[in-house]
This record gives structure tokens, sequence and C-alpha cells, in this order.
């Protein structure tokens, strides 16, 4: 049996980033949704909960990160495309999201990132063949 991962993150305003989230192209969960979170399915296997603050404080004693001044954590998502993961960032600058770097090609993998509307990072990338023997 194959493992789903739940992603929980928190987000200052649930309603942009549920709009930005489906500007992604993700599909809503609405069983998993209401006023205080959103479930997204990023994959088969792999979905983003969007909580509010106050929502995701009830699953940790621990303060939210200031994505503005420290990363809480990356996340890296595997793409069928070079032009997948082109279009991703093209969706999620439209949408209100950043970029902070370029994208990289290394032969074998393709990568680009952006940025939410909470701050959290996302890696994109796509493996055309396996890296190179060290």
């Amino acid at each position: 049996m194959s493992k789903h991962v739940f992603i929980n993150l928190p987000v200052a305003n649930l309603p942009k980033s549920i709009a930005f989230f489906k500007a992604l192209g993700f599909s809503q969960n609405a069983q998993f949704t209401d006023d205080a979170g959103a479930c997204f399915a990023v994959s088969d296997t792999i979905s983003v909960m969007l909580l509010t603050h106050a929502r995701f404080r009830d699953f940790t004693p621990k303060a939210i990160c200031d994505t503005s001044k420290a990363v809480e954590v990356l996340f890296s998502l595997s793409c069928e495309s070079r032009e997948e993961v082109d279009g991703l960032v093209a969706k999620a600058i439209a949408a209100g999201g950043s970029t902070y770097d370029k994208p990289e090609d290394f032969g074998f993998m393709y990568t680009h990132s952006f940025v939410d509307l909470d701050g959290h990072g996302w890696g994109l990338l796509h493996m055309s063949a396996a890296p190179p023997p060290q």
C-alpha cells in the first residue's frame, strides 16, 4: 500500500491561499475544506492542507515561522516535464507568488522554484535521466 502525505501549512489569508493553489491547477477536496482550512490534491498520494494560523496552532505548541525572516522547510515536487516545471512557476507568479532563482539545467535534471503567498518554498524538478556516477 502506498503512503499518503498530508503537508499542513499555516496561511495568513485562507481565501487568497485557496485562490493561489487553484491557480496552480491543484484540485480542491471539499470533504476536507471549511472556514479554517482547505485541502488540495497535488497528486494521488500528496495533499496540501492550508490552515488558518488559529487552526494550525491546534496541532503544535510551537510558534509559526515568520517566513519573511526564516525558512521553515523547502518542498521539492517532481514534474513530468520541463514544461510542467516552467508552467507551475509561471502560474505561481501570475497568482501572486514569487521566485528567487532562475531555472537550472543539469542535463539529467531541470529545476526551478516558486514561493507561495505565505513564504513557503516549492522546488520543482524534472529528471530526464539518472544522475551521472560520482
